[in-house]
This record gives C-alpha cells, sequence and structure tokens, in this order.
C-alpha cells in the first residue's frame, strides 16, 4: 500500500477502512465545537451606517464604465485604517489595545455610498459604544483638511443601537457543525496517513501475488465468541447462491467434486505409502484437507467449518476435525463446540460430523469421504501439527489481516514440513475489491468421440 499512488478512489477506499477512526475524529470536532462555544459566550454585534457623498467627477468616471465604485472602497480603507482607530482609542469600551480594537471592528459596504461600522462587546454598551466612536472619528477625519484622501462630505446616517448576539442554540449548533467538518478533515488526513503505511493485504490479487497461490473462494465468514454460537454455525450455515458457487469451485478445483474422490497422501519421496508416524487423514478414497489460517487473524478461523457445513449440504459426508493448535487458546470455544455431544440426525442430516483431534490416533468415521482439518499457527514463526498429514492444505486469510511477510513465512513452513499450499480462501472480502485473485483454470470435461461413419441407417425418404 505505501508504494502506491493515492488516488480519489483509493482514498475514499482508505477513508472507508477507518471509518470508526473517523468517527471518533468527528465526534470529537463536533464535541470540541460544543465546548467552545459553552465556555466562550457570543459577543454583542451593533453596526453604525454612515452615508458618503462621492465628487461628481467619481460618479461619472463610474456611469461611464459600468465597474465597481472605487470610492466607496476607498472609504472602507480609510474607515478601518490605524489614524482612524487611533482616534477612537479613547472613546471605546472597554479600554484595549491598537491590535485588539483592530479585531473588534468590521467595516463594509452594505450599497453604494454607504459604509458600515460593526463592533462587538461583551455588554450591549460597550458594542454600540466601540462602533459610534470609530464611526464618529472616521468623519471628522475625513472632513478634516489633513485628510489623506482630501475632504470628503460624510455623515452619520445611524448611531450604533439595538446591539443583538446569536442565541446560545444557534452558536452551539455552528460550532458543533464547524467542528464537525474539521473533524473529518483532519479524520481523513490520519486515514490517509495510516492507510499509506499500512502494509497488510487486503484485495485478492494482491493475496494471491504474495506466494504465487491461486484464490480458491472468497465468501464472508462468521466468527463466533462462544461455543454456542459456533454450535448454531455447524448446523445452520447456509451461504447465498454467489458464495454457495465458490465454495462448489474450490471443491472442484481441490478434487472433492462427488463423495470418495480425491488423490492419496504423498511423503516427501513421492511415494504414495506415508509411514513417518504421522497420522494420515487418507484412507480407501477419503480425501483430507487441511485449512491453515494465522494466529493473528481469529476471522479466518471460520473457513474451515463453513467450508465442512457446505460439503455436507452437497452429500459429501463431511468429518471437521479441530488439529493441534500452536495456540490452543485461538481455537477453545471452536473445540468446545465440537466436544459437545450431537444427536445423529443433526449436521446437515448426518452427513458433518465434528471432532477434536486426539493424539495418537483419529476419530473420524469409517463412511466418512472429506476431512477438514482446521489448524492454526503462529504468523510469527509458523510451525505445522507434527501428528497431521492431510492431501491438500488451503490457507485461509482475511482482507486486511496479513502482510506478504506473514503469508510467505506460512507458505515456508509447509514447504519445509512437505506439503503445499495448492490454494487459498479469503474471508470478508473487501465489498470494493473487483479483482479475482488469479483464478485457476479448471480442466472441462472430456469430450464425446464423434463417430466418423454412420452405418446400417436408412437416409431414403420414401413417398
Amino acid at each position: 500500500m505505501s508504494q502506491k499512488a493515492l488516488d480519489l478512489r483509493r482514498s475514499t477506499q482508505i477513508a472507508r477502512r477507518h471509518k470508526v477512526l473517523l468517527g471518533i475524529v468527528v465526534a470529537l470536532g463536533i464535541f470540541g465545537g460544543a465546548a467552545y462555544a459553552a465556555v466562550k459566550p457570543a459577543m454583542f454585534t451593533s453596526t453604525a451606517l454612515i452615508a458618503v457623498t462621492p465628487p461628481a467627477s467619481y460618479l461619472e468616471s463610474t456611469t461611464i464604465t459600468g465597474g465597481p465604485d472605487p470610492y466607496t472602497a476607498t472609504q472602507e480603507v480609510v474607515a478601518g485604517s490605524n489614524q482612524v482607530l487611533l482616534d477612537a482609542l479613547p472613546d471605546v469600551r472597554p479600554a484595549m489595545s491598537l491590535i485588539e480594537l483592530r479585531l473588534d471592528v468590521q467595516v463594509a459596504s452594505p450599497a453604494a455610498d454607504i459604509i458600515s461600522v460593526s463592533a462587538q462587546g461583551k455588554s450591549v454598551a460597550d458594542a454600540e459604544a466601540t462602533a459610534n466612536a470609530v464611526a464618529d472619528c472616521y468623519i471628522l477625519y475625513v472632513g478634516s483638511s489633513h485628510s489623506a484622501v482630501g475632504r470628503v462630505q460624510a455623515q452619520l446616517l445611524q448611531s450604533a443601537t439595538d446591539a443583538t448576539r446569536p442565541t446560545p442554540i444557534e452558536r452551539t449548533v455552528t460550532f458543533a457543525l464547524l467542528g464537525g467538518v474539521g473533524g473529518v478533515l483532519i479524520g481523513i488526513i490520519v486515514a490517509l496517513a495510516i492507510g499509506r503505511n499500512d502494509r497488510r493485504l487486503r484485495e485478492r490479487d494482491e493475496i494471491a501475488n504474495s506466494i504465487g497461490v491461486p484464490v480458491l473462494a472468497s465468501v464472508p465468514v462468521a466468527h463466533p465468541s462462544t461455543a454456542a454460537g459456533w454450535m448454531r454455525l455447524l448446523e445452520n450455515y447456509n451461504p447465498p447462491a454467489m458464495h454457495a458457487w465458490q465454495l462448489r469451485t474450490a471443491l472442484h478445483h481441490l478434487g472433492i467434486a462427488r463423495p470418495g474422490s480425491g488423490r492419496p497422501a504423498y511423503d516427501r519421496n513421492g511415494s504414495s505409502s506415508v509411514d513417518d508416524g504421522r497420522a494420515s487423514m487418507y484412507e480407501s478414497g477419503r480425501f483430507s484437507l487441511m485449512v491453515l489460517s494465522l494466529s493473528s487473524d481469529p476471522g479466518a478461523l471460520g473457513l474451515g467449518a463453513q467450508l465442512a457445513v457446505f460439503a455436507a449440504s452437497q452429500k459429501v459426508p463431511t468429518s471437521l476435525v479441530i488439529g493441534p493448535q500452536q495456540d490452543a487458546a485461538i481455537t477453545a470455544t471452536l473445540r468446545t463446540a465440537c466436544a459437545a455431544p450431537s444427536s445423529e440426525a443433526s449436521m446437515r442430516h448426518g452427513l458433518l460430523r465434528v471432532t477434536a483431534y486426539d493424539e495418537g490416533g483419529d476419530r473420524v468415521h469409517p463412511d466418512t469421504a472429506l476431512v477438514i482439518v482446521v489448524a492454526v499457527v503462529d504468523d510469527r514463526v509458523p510451525k505445522l501439527p507434527d501428528p497431521m498429514r492431510t492431501n491438500a492444505t488451503v490457507l485461509g486469510v482475511s482482507a486486511g489481516a496479513a502482510t506478504a511477510e506473514q503469508l510467505a513465512r506460512v507458505a515456508v513452513a509447509t514447504a519445509a514440513d512437505g506439503q503445499e499450499i495448492t490454494g487459498i480462501l479469503v474471508a470478508n472480502p473487501e465489498p470494493t475489491d473487483q479483482t479475482t485473485g488469479r483464478i485457476p483454470h479448471l480442466a472441462g470435461p472430456a469430450r464425446r468421440r464423434l463417430p466418423h461413419s454412420l452405418r446400417g441407417v436408412v437416409t431414403e425418404i420414401k413417398r
């Protein structure tokens, strides 16, 4: 991720991935804006209006060109100049410096030949006194002989009265909205900074390319936190048609298209007879599959269970075995669910059996056609369970849960054990991921040979 340029689409994806962080920052911004409005009450504002009479030359030039009135704009600058504000300092309330007065006074032109002087104050009297003081000093200055812009006819049109301020509710809502907008901007910046340095793999192509193995299926995966939740998953898992087709295709790619299909387990020398002290889950046509996942990726733990339930729903007698783990705590609740007694009529009409591996032998039913072994390895120092040997091994990984380095370590450990990762199952894929994960090509069905000639067939049509 850090080596890819950020465009609008990728930036939007990163912001969505960090929506929790974004929501927290926005909430803090809203709370901070509301707190600021409560701590610092609104100031009163009062406005004085001044009418100025421009010379005839200015009126003619404006009429001819049709442009803005430069005369009124010049008077706005004069009204807010240091000379006028310095003259008004003795009469403003409360006493303040020139810098403070400049912050409290705003000069504008609401209409042609009209100058407005608005001032803020903590009280109504302060706001009105400050606005009137600045307006009076401006009129005196431009009417005097030492005016920098010459004598100007100016008179007070309306003195500063009736100072107003926003209601506390209006001010709170305004500052809360401003804080929320600021929180959105800050949250997006933080999310982009985090996402740019995030090395975890999220797209199917990235996951497949990390170890050169295709993605066989990518489906949403449940992760129950209790044994009862795992029991409900094993009893009731029913994927929608799209995900069911992906699981079916994955089983077909692994050679589990029908009951009893499969290939024998081989040792490291290629011999079909395995006798290395490890329990082979292959017997008389039985196919065994190990679903590996990382200890740092609990979201992928349910892949093996869901695949076993789906296989049983396809009329394949299946056994789900919780194999020995590097960290037994990762699969504790699933192991408890597998150890719970269940009736023969349950678990997909008796086609699915679940058990936890018992060292010294296995308790797989003799009628089982498919054995799915769930194994979890340490992502830092992965080590496959020694007593287990299966026909095939697939790697289960959640989108955004592992880096290429972690997956490579698992692949190296699997190869060192004499096995091979034949495919990847992706749990909870990104909704915006449009990649395929290097879909493997499946061998098509054998075509029937057409006859070269037809014999003994009457082709003449009698009338």
